[in-house]
C-alpha cells in the first residue's frame, strides 16, 4: 500500500510569529486519518519569525527530532543543555520521564525553517537525552547518510526507537533506490525539489513538502530528481 500526502493538504496554522504545515494530527488540527504512521507521530514544517519562539514547555515519553534547513534555531532545556542549531544541524531530544524547553529563533530578523519530527519511543519514563550533530546538505550527495539509529548507530543520533532516518541529497539528473522490506514500513519525506518516485511501473512526482507512506510493499523503490533544483530528502524506516 502507498499512501500519499500532499504538501497543500497539511494542516495549516498561522499564528503570526510561526507558520506550520501539520503532515499529522497536531495541536489545533486534528484529522481522524492523520493521526500518525506507526511510530511517526509529528512531522510539522515550521517558520519561525525573527524574535518568535517557542515558550518553555514540557514534554515526555518523545523522541523530538528537529531537522533545520535555513536560519538558526536556539535550544535550552531544564537538563541544562542550551545551543543554536543551525541549517544542516539535526537535533535530538529524548524526553524520557519529563524535560522542560524552549525553541526560539536565534536571529532578530531573519526566520529560522525547520522540521519538527516526534517518535514514539520504545522505552518509557527514561532519562532525558540530548545531541546534535551537523550533516552538510553536500555530505548528503550521492550517498544515504544515517541522521537517527538506535544506539547511534553509523553515526546517527541515538534515538529510542527501533527505526531508522536516513538523508539523502540529488542534483541533476541523480537517481538512487531504496529497497523495501515488507515487514517494515517507510515514509519518504521530500524537503527540496523535484522528484520521481517509481515502484512496480507506477510513477508518482513529489514536490517540496509532499510525502509518501509504504506499508506491506517489497520491490525496489527508484528515486530520481526532476527539474534544476537540487533534492533534498528524509527517508524513514520504520517498525511495522
Amino acid at each position: 500500500m502507498i499512501i500519499e500526502r500532499r504538501a497543500a493538504e497539511r494542516g495549516q496554522a498561522d499564528h503570526g510569529w510561526l507558520r506550520s504545515a501539520h503532515t499529522f494530527s497536531f495541536a489545533g488540527y486534528y484529522d481522524p486519518q492523520w493521526m500518525g504512521f506507526g511510530p511517526l507521530r509529528v512531522i510539522n514544517e515550521d517558520r519561525v519569525a525573527g524574535g518568535g519562539g517557542f515558550a518553555p514547555h514540557s514534554h515526555a515519553n518523545m523522541e523530538i527530532v528537529s531537522v533545520v534547513l535555513s536560519g538558526e534555531l536556539a535550544h535550552r532545556d531544564s537538563q541544562g543543555n542550551a545551543g543554536v542549531i543551525r541549517a544542516g544541524d539535526v537535533q535530538w531530544m529524548s524526553a524520557g520521564h519529563g524535560v522542560e524547553h524552549s525553541e526560539m529563533n536565534g536571529g532578530a530578523t531573519d526566520p529560522v525553517h525547520f522540521l519538527q519530527i516526534w517518535v514514539q519511543p520504545n522505552q518509557v519514563n527514561a532519562t532525558p537525552q540530548y545531541g546534535q550533530e551537523h550533516f552538510a546538505f553536500a555530505s548528503r550527495l550521492h550517498q544515504w547518510v544515517t541522521l537517527a539509529a538506535p544506539e547511534g548507530r553509523d553515526g546517527g543520533l541515538p534515538w529510542r526507537q527501533d527505526a531508522v532516518l536516513f538523508g539523502r541529497g540529488l542534483r541533476k539528473s541523480d537517481a538512487t533506490t531504496r529497497q523495501l522490506d515488507p515487514t517494515r514500513r517507510y515514509w519518504l519525506q521530500i524537503l527540496g525539489g523535484e522528484l520521481e518516485v517509481e515502484l512496480g511501473g507506477t510513477v508518482r512526482q513529489l514536490n517540496a513538502g509532499d510525502a509518501i507512506g509504504l506499508v506491506d510493499e517489497d520491490g525496489e523503490l527508484a528515486l530520481r530528481q526532476l527539474a534544476e533544483d537540487e533534492v533534498q530528502l528524509l527517508w524513514f524506516d520504520l517498525p511495522r
